[in-house]
């Protein structure tokens, strides 16, 4: 039992190391140590263990590690699936162009909303959306879709959730829900992060299971609460086409 805790934790902390990737494209023996909290002689010896199986590489010229071809081997897979990031992309780039605005997919993972997609705008100033992030479920546009759409269980789970922010007021968060239900769409102005804005609308697919929330994004200035109003139609008639290319 004790060599199997080991082998679970070892697999643990090389997913660990893996998910440092997700916001750097190299890193240094170092730097992983520390973003994971491990010493460095474990780090480097899980890294050689990925690095041996070809999930890591390292450029010996800037001793730095970055994601090695085996992870692309298997996302590709990814593309002979029914992966709405990879089926949904080219609709989602045309709404970029329709709308000059950065477009996102987000799906919902536990109490967390995850960033699967996103095509961002072509304007000098614009919202940077890097694809896998993930953010808190009780706050933003696509937040309020994927709880206000989803099954009344997942609520109850976030209501209850020990990381939800002792100032929401409850009522308040409920009415946005119930809000965004009758119009359709959601939208935040600043409620994640200043000078940002998002309008959101659910995608279901041919089963009419929600499936993701598509969401447009920008500074606030320019994304004002008028002309995510103006936005909200074409988004949820984007989202319509795209459900029914999901099964």
């Amino acid at each position: 039992m004790e060599d199997g805790k080991l082998t679970v934790r070892a697999v643990e902390r090389a997913l660990d190391i893996l998910l440092c990737f997700t916001d750097e494209s190299d890193l240094s023996l170092t730097e992983i140590a520390v973003r994971v909290s491990l010493h460095k002689s474990t780090v480097h010896r899980l890294l050689a263990s990925l690095e041996g199986r070809g999930f890591v590489l390292r450029d010996f010229a800037t001793d730095k590690y970055r994601l090695g071809f085996r992870i692309w081997e298997l996302s590709a897979n990814m593309v002979h699936t029914h992966d709405p990031a990879m089926i949904l992309l080219p609709e989602m780039e045309r709404l970029r162009d329709q709308l000059d605005e950065t477009i996102s997919l987000y799906v919902c993972d536990g109490l967390e909303r995850v960033r699967v997609q996103a095509v961002e705008s072509n304007q000098a100033i614009r919202r940077v959306a890097p694809i896998g992030a993930r953010l808190p479920l009780y706050v933003g546009a696509s937040s309020k879709i994927l709880v206000a759409f989803a099954e009344p269980q997942l609520l109850e789970s976030l209501l209850k959730a020990h990381n939800l922010p002792t100032a929401l007021e409850r009522t308040v968060f409920l009415q946005q829900l119930a809000e965004a239900k009758e119009l359709g769409y959601a939208t935040s102005v600043e409620e994640r992060e200043l000078g940002t804005a998002a309008v959101a609308v659910p995608i279901y697919n041919q089963a009419q299971q929600l499936v993701a929330s598509l969401a447009v994004s920008g500074p606030s200035n320019r994304l004002t609460l008028a002309k995510m109003k103006e936005h909200a139609p074409v988004l949820i008639e984007a989202a319509r086409r795209m459900g029914k290319m999901l099964r």
